[in-house]
């Protein structure tokens, strides 16, 4: 029996957010080209998009490419991007299908032309829809986006429209890049690695962590159900204590 089944409906994260992270491992690991590990976590976005739709999760954001990423070999880089784009493009109409919406954030600036553009298209065509909303987070890092953030309330301040004292954590939250998305309650990481790397890091204040050592290209539905169940059976507190929790929920 799949794992979907022993998922509490009535608890489910609204948003879940995946450092997608391995791709090159697992192609090590088998001999194979960087590339191939690239290729192979495709489909495992196809597959996570398919179960969290299912489930029912509200927002799904995938570490696609950090700016970081940039400083990776040329040949890599450029495979990527094309990979993504093609990618993308082939799954809009399954996408569509399953009321999917697609958006992304990141620093467009520096992505190729060619690519922005043809994902704006594939955007484009998932905006009717209303069932998941998938986010790629492309050409994105954490800093840049606070810097971001920063920069907009600093002008606004400057031109009068906004002074210091008005400035909250909600100022800085509507001024992200993810403005209007709830925050995550669930970040995964593949991989094994123990990091944040610079992903939704204002955004992550009071989610849970998954971490598991299975590389992206090999991470299943039912690792995915695994994850949400562990979360299902962890305490969310806020600061709190458990017998503030309980006497809140009586």
């Amino acid at each position: 029996m799949s794992l979907i089944n022993e998922i509490d409906s009535d608890r489910l994260p609204r948003h879940i957010a995946i450092i997608m992270d391995g791709n090159g491992r697992w192609a090590k690991a088998r001999d194979l080209d960087r590339s191939e590990g690239h290729v192979e976590g495709v489909n495992t976005v196809r597959r996570i998009t398919e179960i969290a739709s299912e489930v029912g999760i509200g927002y799904l954001t995938l570490y696609t490419f950090s700016t970081e990423n940039w400083n990776r070999p040329q040949a890599e880089v450029d495979a990527l991007m094309h990979l993504i784009v093609i990618a993308i493009e082939r799954e809009t109409a399954d996408l569509i299908k399953n009321n999917v919406k697609l958006t992304m954030i990141g620093d467009f600036s520096r992505m190729p032309k060619f690519a922005y553009d043809r994902l704006c298209k594939c955007m484009d065509d998932t905006a009717h829809c209303t069932g998941l909303t998938l986010i790629l987070a492309i050409s994105y890092s954490s800093r840049w986006e606070i810097t971001e953030a920063t920069r907009k309330i600093a002008r606004k301040v400057a031109e009068g429209s906004m002074s210091i004292d008005d400035i909250t954590p909600e100022t800085i939250s509507d001024n992200l890049a993810t403005a209007g998305i709830p925050d995550p309650d669930l970040l995964i990481r593949t991989g094994g690695d123990f990091r944040v790397s610079n992903f939704l890091l204002w955004q992550i204040a009071y989610s849970e962590i998954y971490v598991t050592s299975t590389f992206w290209p090999d991470f299943s539905k039912d690792d995915f159900c695994r994850a949400i169940l562990q979360y299902q059976g962890r305490e969310r507190r806020y600061g709190l204590t458990s017998e503030q929790i309980n006497d809140n929920q009586e």
